[in-house]
């Protein structure tokens, strides 16, 4: 098996081992999550340079890496339910949608068929990770003793329930929306897609 793809694989045993750290109630153990979420990350972005640089490309590499971001993302914003800090009907919606379009995509791919991502729905990733970056870090730095430099209630405003609250519905909004705007102007080429055959 190619390094990309043991990255990957690496990026789908993290992501329990994150949810298990960032879910202790140990300050120590939510410093140490936060660290496994990134180091998993960035195999997204080390695995994705590999591939291309020496064309490690694997059908197998393109079903289920875009699924091992939607895994750990989706772990994330799961532990924050949890936590009782995002409603779960958000989490749903967001990890049905992009879910079903990754997986769409990924079948796309394995099936040699070109389904483009479009700026819009780069966009909606873009929002989802920042703020779920910004979730994780404030949730840790209030969380934590660690990341307490000068005035902890920076971290109470940081985490205010009613601004998580709405930034999060924007963002389902747009998430909800962007899945609907993409099956539908891609409707054609899924009716291909999936009565074509190999």
């Amino acid at each position: 098996m190619v390094l990309p793809n043991q990255l990957t694989i690496l990026r789908i045993i993290l992501t329990p081992v994150f949810l298990f750290f960032f879910l202790y109630d140990d300050p120590t153990f939510k410093v140490i999550s936060l660290g496994i979420f990134i180091i998993a990350a960035l195999t997204d972005w080390y695995d994705g340079w590999l591939a291309r640089k020496f064309n490690y490309i694997t059908n197998w590499g393109k079903f289920w890496d875009p699924l091992a971001d939607k895994i750990l993302t989706s772990a994330a914003f799961i532990g924050f339910v949890i936590l009782n800090i995002i409603p779960l009907w958000m989490i749903l919606v967001i990890i049905t949608r992009d879910l079903i379009i990754t997986s769409l995509r990924a079948y796309a791919d394995y099936k040699d068929f070109s389904f483009p991502t479009s700026y819009y729905a780069k966009w909606k990733t873009f929002l989802q990770m920042t703020f779920l970056y910004y979730l994780l870090l404030a949730y840790v730095g209030q969380s934590t003793f660690q990341f307490y430099i000068g005035d902890k209630n920076i971290f109470l405003i940081l985490m205010n329930r009613d601004f998580i609250y709405f930034a999060m519905l924007i963002i389902t909004a747009i998430t909800f929306h962007s899945g609907v705007t993409y099956v539908y102007k891609n409707r054609m080429l899924i009716k291909d897609l999936l009565t074509h055959e190999t």
